[in-house]
C-alpha cells in the first residue's frame, strides 16, 4: 500500500529524535523511499549515519552541501515527496513554519512542499502548552498542516506532563492512514463490528464461538485508510485496537445490540462481521441450572436479532452489509437471509472451505447481492476487506 510512495523525514533538535531511525525502519520495510534532514541541533543528538544505512539515500543536513551543485537539493527533494514527515517537531521548528522561515536545510525545504505535512511536536510541557507555540500549532493546522498530538507522561527534563513523541509504530500509523489508499470513503461515516460474544451461564462459564475478529477488524482498518470516519464495535479478542478508529469493547450480544442500535442512525455503512452467540441463558440463577447424572441442562433463548433490527429501522441511503457463516448450502441460505434481514450484500463462506473461517489470517468469500453472485479466490482478509467495501462503493 505504500510501496513506491516518497516521505521527506525531518528531524529536529528533540531528545525524542533518537527514536526515529527506528520510524525509517518502518518505513522502508514497507517499501517506502525515505528521504531524510538532519537540523543541525538533530545532528548533536543523533547521526546521519543510520538513516544513509537504513534508507540507502544521503542524510541532508546543509542547504548549500558543496558535495550535490548540480540541481538545487531543496526543490527537488520537496518536489519528489509525497508526504513531510517532521518528527520531533521543536517549538523553534514549529514557529519557523508559522512564518515562514527557512534558514535551514528542513524549513528552506519545508516552504517548498506542496504535498500534505505531519507535524509530530515533543518538547518539554511548559514550551509545548505556551501560548505562542499554540497559537503557532492553530495557524499551521488552518494552513492544512497535520498535527500529531503529544502523549503525557514523564519527559526527558524530568517533568510530567504533555509534550511525548508518539512511539514510531503510531506515527507510522498516522503515515499510512495518510498515503496508504485513495480516499474515496472520506466524509462516510462507516460502522463495523466483530469478534465473537460471550453470554455468561454462570460466574464462571459461557457461551461462545470461535471468531477472532480478524475479518472485521481487517474491514474496520481497510474503511479508516480509505477514508471513512469508523467505530468498531467488537467482542472479547486478543486483537489491539486499530489506529485512529472509534472502538467500543462489548461482551454480550445484548452489549453489542445496544452498542450498534445507538450508533446506527448517523451511519452512512454498517458491516456486521461479528459471530454473535445464537442463545443465551434465560437466567444464572442456581435453580434454573439443573444437574442429572452429571449432565448439566440449561434452559436457553435466542439473543437479539441485530441485523433483522438494522433492516427494519435502516435510514435512507445507508447501505447494509452482513456475513453468513455456512456449512452447507450456503448460496441458498444466505439468499434467504439477504431478503429477510433486508440487506443490500451479505458476505458468505464456508467454514468447512481450507483457508476459510475464523481463526486464519485468510478468506474464501462470495458476495451475494440482489442483482449477482460474486465468487472469490483465497485471499488475504486484508484483501477481502478491500473487496467488500469496492463491492459497496459499486451499489451506490
Amino acid at each position: 500500500m505504500l510501496q513506491g510512495k516518497t516521505v521527506l523525514l525531518g528531524i529536529t533538535g528533540g531528545i525524542a529524535a533518537y527514536k526515529i531511525p527506528n520510524l525509517c525502519s518502518l518505513l522502508v520495510k514497507q517499501g517506502v523511499n525515505v528521504e531524510t534532514i538532519l537540523t543541525e541541533n538533530a545532528r548533536k543528538i543523533v547521526s546521519p549515519i543510520p538513516f544513509e544505512s537504513l534508507s540507502g539515500n544521503r542524510c541532508h543536513t546543509d542547504t548549500f552541501d558543496p558535495m550535490d551543485t548540480a540541481k538545487v537539493e531543496h526543490i527537488h527533494l520537496a518536489s519528489r515527496a509525497d508526504l513531510l514527515v517532521i518528527a520531533p517537531a521543536s517549538a523553534n521548528m514549529i514557529a519557523k513554519l508559522r512564518w515562514g522561515l527557512a534558514d535551514d536545510m528542513l524549513s528552506t525545504t519545508a516552504l517548498a512542499c506542496t504535498c500534505e505535512k505531519l507535524l509530530v511536536p515533543a518538547m518539554n510541557t511548559d514550551m509545548y502548552e505556551n501560548a505562542a507555540t499554540q497559537e503557532n500549532l492553530a495557524v499551521l493546522r488552518q494552513r492544512g498542516f497535520i498535527i500529531m498530538e503529544p502523549l503525557s507522561g514523564r519527559l526527558a527534563c524530568g517533568a510530567v506532563g504533555k509534550g511525548k513523541m508518539p512511539e514510531p509504530q503510531d506515527i507510522f500509523d498516522r503515515i499510512e492512514a495518510i498515503l496508504a489508499w485513495e480516499k474515496d470513503l472520506f466524509g462516510k461515516r462507516v460502522l463495523v463490528t466483530a469478534g465473537p460474544t460471550q453470554e455468561p451461564i454462570d460466574p464462571v462459564r459461557f457461551i461462545t464461538n470461535h471468531s477472532s475478529g480478524k475479518m472485521g477488524y481487517a474491514i474496520a482498518k481497510a474503511a479508516m485508510l480509505r477514508g471513512a470516519e469508523v467505530t468498531l464495535v467488537a467482542g472479547p479478542t486478543a486483537l489491539a485496537d486499530p489506529p485512529l478508529i472509534r472502538t467500543i469493547h462489548i461482551k454480550t450480544a445484548q452489549d453489542m445490540y445496544e452498542a450498534v442500535t445507538a450508533n446506527a442512525p448517523e451511519m452512512d455503512i454498517i458491516i456486521k462481521a461479528a459471530a454473535v452467540a445464537d442463545y443465551t441463558p434465560e437466567t444464572v440463577a442456581d435453580n434454573k441450572i439443573k444437574k442429572t447424572d452429571g449432565d448439566m441442562f440449561i434452559p436457553l433463548k435466542r439473543t437479539q436479532d441485530i441485523l433483522g433490527y438494522l433492516g427494519q429501522h435502516r435510514v435512507p441511503g445507508q447501505k447494509l452489509c452482513g456475513f453468513s457463516m455456512e456449512t452447507e448450502n450456503m448460496l441458498e441460505n444466505s439468499r434467504k437471509k439477504l431478503a429477510k434481514k433486508n440487506l443490500d450484500m451479505i458476505v458468505a463462506n464456508n467454514v468447512k472451505v481450507s483457508g476459510a473461517g475464523f481463526q486464519g489470517d485468510t478468506n474464501v468469500i462470495t458476495m451475494i447481492t440482489a442483482e449477482d453472485v460474486r465468487e472469490f479466490p483465497l485471499m488475504s482478509k486484508t484483501e477481502a476487506a478491500h473487496a467488500i467495501l469496492d463491492r459497496i462503493l459499486e451499489l451506490g
